[in-house]
């Protein structure tokens, strides 16, 4: 309730400081009045009408981006990924998919600081999977399976059909190695 109201006083505040900024350059280029009067319309120096058409152009131009922000949709507003079945509906949130697909992967051996990203695309849950790797386990055998694994898991569990797993491997674990001191 809270986003409606802030985007309703974002659209007006947006319209009003449009209509006003806009007033303003029209008043200040002179284009209402009689076109003899403004070539001898010496009241006000020609660096100042300028300046006032600058700057009202300026907030015209934010309050323009400030009105489009108010009437776009919001992209995140898709938090959950909707089912209906015979009995009524499901709604997963992709914080559990995402929480899913962290325990599929790290059921893997030799996988490490495991981070994973969800996107709903219309074949299915685009899922990729960050991971730290030991640096003992074959790279291709272990991503592999953590792509075979999630992607199982996360069907299985959610009913919802995973169309691509995706693993980066951002690093591998440096081991500490302590060499013995001779004296």
């Amino acid at each position: 309730m809270g986003r409606i109201v802030d985007r309703l006083l974002l659209f007006v505040y947006s319209l009003t400081i449009g209509t006003l900024s806009a007033a303003a350059i029209v008043g200040a280029s002179g284009l209402l009045t009689d076109t003899s009067e403004v070539y001898l319309d010496l009241s006000q120096p020609a660096w100042l009408q300028l300046a006032i058409i600058i700057v009202a152009a300026v907030v015209f131009l934010i309050s323009l981006r400030m009105f489009i922000l108010s009437i776009k949709r919001d992209s995140s507003a898709m938090t959950s990924i909707d089912q209906r079945t015979e009995f009524g509906d499901i709604k997963i949130s992709l914080e559990t998919i995402e929480n899913v697909s962290l325990k599929a992967a790290a059921r893997v051996r030799g996988t490490k600081d495991l981070k994973a990203r969800i996107r709903a695309i219309d074949s299915g849950l685009d899922i990729t999977i960050r991971a730290v790797v030991d640096g003992e386990t074959s790279i291709p055998e272990m991503t592999a399976e953590v792509q075979r694994n999630v992607k199982e898991y996360v069907q299985d569990i959610t009913g919802i059909p995973v169309s691509l797993v995706s693993v980066y491997v951002a690093n591998i674990v440096q081991t500490q190695t302590f060499k013995a001191r001779v004296e």
